[in-house]
């Protein structure tokens, strides 16, 4: 049996990204999905686009329907090298 793959997860693209993609292993189409979370199919078009629009009850149930399981931790810390910005490592948040 395979492991699942775990990979952190910092901004909203690549969540919507992650949903898609899992979406489209299911062979689920966009109005499928939709008709799960009680959404038309433009708006999962709109959220696999914008998921930081997401309530928490359609995440937890979109990642359910896809086979996802959300888990949560604490951010591994990196200290910048010298001459390297914070902006480079990747761990300043998307606001």
């Amino acid at each position: 049996m395979r492991t699942p793959a775990t990979q952190p997860l910092l901004t909203s693209t690549q969540l919507g990204q992650l949903l898609r993609g899992a979406r489209k292993r299911r062979g689920l189409t966009q109005s499928e999905i939709g008709a799960r979370l009680g959404l038309s199919q433009n708006r999962v078009s709109h959220l696999e686009g914008h998921a930081d629009e997401l309530s928490a009850k359609q995440l937890l149930t979109w990642c359910a329907v896809v086979g996802l399981e959300l888990t949560m931790a604490e951010r591994q810390t990196h200290t910048p090298q010298a001459g390297e910005s914070t902006a480079q490592t990747g761990t300043s948040p998307e606001w």
